[in-house]
Formats: C-alpha cells, structure tokens, sequence
C-alpha cells in the first residue's frame, strides 16, 4: 500500500505524474472515440474549461508553469505495449474486441494535440481546437491535472505529520461510507470519481478500499489504467458531449429535434446489452422520452445525472410502461453528486421497481470537506465541455439549469424546439 502523506510530502511530481497514461481516463471516452471516429472523423470541435464554482480562482492558487508542465507531459504520453494489448484482448461487458483494429491502430499513434491557455479574471481559460476524436481525449486529462494541481498547492504548505492526520482523517471517512453502504442488500456501486479526484494515488486507494469494503457490491471504476491494474470491471457508456454535438450540426430545427436520436441509432449499431444505456438529460429528460422512437424503450436502461433523479425515474418507469416494457427488467444508473444519504434514500424508493446502480464520484474520490482550515481541499464544480463543432455553438440544456451552457439566443431556440418549459434549478456542488 503506498503511503499518500510521504509520497505528498516529497513533492517530487516526477514521480507521481499526476496523469500517468493515455488510458488513465474514463471508460466512456474510449467508447465515445471510438464511435466518433466511426461516424464522425472530420468533425472539428472545440472544448473549453469551465469552472461552475467561480469563487475558486484557478489562477490564483495554480501555478502556470506547473500546469505547462503537466500539460506538456500528457503530450508526451502514447499508449503502451501492454495497454494496447489490453484494450484489444480484454473482455468488456462480457464482449472481446471492444475495440476495432482500425480504431485500435489510430489510437497507438496518438498524441494529444495542441492547448491553448492564459489567464483571465482570476481563472485559466484552456482550450482545445481539432478533430473531434483528437481533442476529445482531453477532457479527463484536463480536469484531472487541474484538481490535482489546485490539492498539492493546497498541501504543500503543510507539514510531514500534519499530512498523515489530513490522510487518516480522510480514509477513516471514506471507511464510514463504506460500512454505511455495505448494509445496503443487493448494493452495485461504481467508482467515477476519476474527473474531480483528489489525485491519481488517492482515486487508486479509494477503489482498493471499496473493493476490500464492499466485495461484490463494488461493481468497477471508469478509470480504465486503474481497472486495467487493479483487475477489476472498467464501466461506462456515453456522455452529453454526443448529442451536443450531434445537434450542434443539425441544419434546422427538424433536424435538431432528431439529432439526439441519431446518436443513439449510431450508437445501436456498434453495442448491446449493458452498453444500450439512454442518458435522456442533455436537452430535457421529459421531452427526450416523450418524443423517442419505440425501438429505444427496448434499451437496458437510463442513466440519470441532473435535477431531480427521483421525478426522473417516476418519468423512465412511466415512459416504460406505457410502451409495454417492464421497468423491474430496465437498470437505471444514478450518477449525479451522489453521496452516502442520497444513494440510500433512491435504493429504497426505486430497490424492485427498476434494477438499481450508482456511479459514485466526487464524493468518493475527493471529500475533504472541513479537514483543512477554510475548507481550501473541499470539492468544486470544474468541467471541460465541447463549446463549437465545425464552429457552431454547442448547447446543454440539463434537467438543472444551473448546468446550462450556450449562447442566450441558442438556449432559448433548443428550449422551443425541446419543449422545454419552467425548470427547477438546484445548486451545483460537484
């Protein structure tokens, strides 16, 4: 097991890279990319850093050099022998060759291009400019090294023993969590913690604690280069980032109401089973259902991240219903700020009417909340979203929108041809 504190404590970064591979990202990713660079190899996008919580400046607590530092050396990263023998002959949601060789031969020969950074207002403004498949693989790199980098400058100004009680006290939580979960009967939990980590050491050590703790309950973690190590099941699906962009190309309002749909129509010729997930909230969870063909009711489920995931799931089970499916057959996947009291209360309301599954993230692998003097290393909201395709605006609309991105004058057109009306906005932590 390696000792956090010291490895902090010796602050030497050339050790512990803080991304350590190109396969040190979530699962989803990689599915993603491959379906894009499928469906959509010309496709030029840009993503963009977004800091929700604007309270933290990035800026002020990270050194820009640091951040080079770390960004150049995520360029520098291609996929070893044994991650690529992995990604080709590993078993994924129960299927061989996941990956395409043509896909797999792109990706051996990949490096990360070109960033673009400076500081404005007391924030980094990071963007990335290219080919959609290209870019895309920075956004967890991104996020990752950003976190990481705001946590060591906040322990750097801190002592050897006191970084032993900070770790202490923080793995006695996370324990808590987990003794308070594994009374939960018939409990799957996922790790997707990677994005907003703590660090790359502390996510690792969060899995084998959940594993330990948990057993079988603990179902993988959507950091592939950890489950590739630890041996465990690497999980995911898809993201917003799809339809976003999808609609981001749509020549008119018709072809906007289809473009989420489209999506999934790509997305069901490649996979099956678990990997068939609808994530309805990009433009409105309610009118995304109301308005999909039947074939994707036949689905294996629904993930829900964003607004109110019990109303949500009260809309899936209807939707359900009245298109002959037996929700008790469907999986619903929660994975929205979750911590220990929310997962527990959906698990009993929705435990025998849905098969039930949480992605557990910021709150496994980054609360340090109140352990530090004015709560410097608690969690934020930190994003890196795709702002244009083929120099569109993209938009998001959520079924929060406190999580809505776009121009004014797009949001409101998405929100017309959507059907989107009033929305309750709630806080956003993480």
């Amino acid at each position: 097991m390696v000792d956090i504190a010291t490895r902090v404590h010796n602050h030497n970064w050339r050790i512990d890279p803080i991304v350590r591979s190109l396969i040190d990202t979530d699962f989803y990713k990689l599915l993603m990319c491959q379906s894009i660079f499928r469906n959509k190899p010309d496709t030029q996008v840009t993503f963009s850093l977004i800091n929700r919580s604007s309270k933290v400046r990035l800026a002020e607590l990270v050194d820009e050099g640091e951040l080079r530092e770390q960004l150049d050396h995520v360029r520098s990263l291609s996929l070893t022998r044994g991650e690529s023998t992995w990604l080709r002959g590993n078993m994924f949601y129960g299927k061989r060759q996941m990956f395409r060789p043509d896909f797999m031969e792109w990706f051996e020969g990949l490096r990360l291009p070109d960033y673009h950074l400076e500081k404005r207002d007391g924030q980094f403004e990071l963007t990335f400019e290219g080919r959609w498949a290209d870019v895309m693989m920075w956004e967890i790199p991104a996020l990752a090294v950003l976190m990481e980098l705001r946590s060591r400058a906040v322990l750097r100004t801190m002592g050897k023993f006191e970084l032993q009680v900070l770790y202490a006290r923080a793995m006695t939580r996370l324990w808590e969590k987990i003794e308070e979960l594994r009374a939960i009967e018939g409990l799957k939990i996922a790790d997707f913690g990677t994005r907003r980590r703590h660090s790359h050491l502390w996510q690792d050590w969060c899995v084998q604690a959940m594993q330990e703790g948990l057993g079988p309950k603990f179902i993988g973690t959507s950091n592939c280069k950890i489950a590739m190590r630890r041996d465990i099941e690497a999980i995911g699906t898809n993201a917003h980032e799809l339809p976003m962009v999808y609609a981001a190309l749509a020549n008119s309002d018709q072809e906007l109401a289809e473009a989420p749909y489209q999506v999934l129509a790509d997305w069901h010729e490649e996979h099956d089973g678990n990997l068939r997930i609808i994530l309805p909230d990009t433009f409105g969870t309610e009118g995304f259902l109301k308005n999909a063909p039947d074939w994707l009711a036949s689905w294996t489920g629904i993930r829900i991240d964003s607004g109110d995931p019990a109303a949500a799931t009260e809309i899936a089970i209807r939707w359900w219903q009245d298109r002959g499916e037996d929700p008790r057959t469907k999986l619903v996947i929660f994975s929205d700020g979750l911590d220990v009291p929310e997962i527990q209360r959906l698990y009993a309301r929705f435990h025998g009417r849905v098969k039930v599954s949480f992605g557990w993230g910021t709150n496994m692998t980054n609360d340090f909340r109140g352990l530090v003097p004015e709560d410097r290393l608690a969690p934020f909201s930190l994003v890196c979203k795709a702002v244009s395709a083929n120099g569109r605006p993209t938009v998001k609309l959520s079924d929060n929108p406190a999580k809505a991105m776009g121009p004014p004058a797009e949001i409101a057109r998405y929100k017309r041809v959507f059907g989107v009306g009033e929305q309750q906005a709630q806080e956003v932590e993480v």
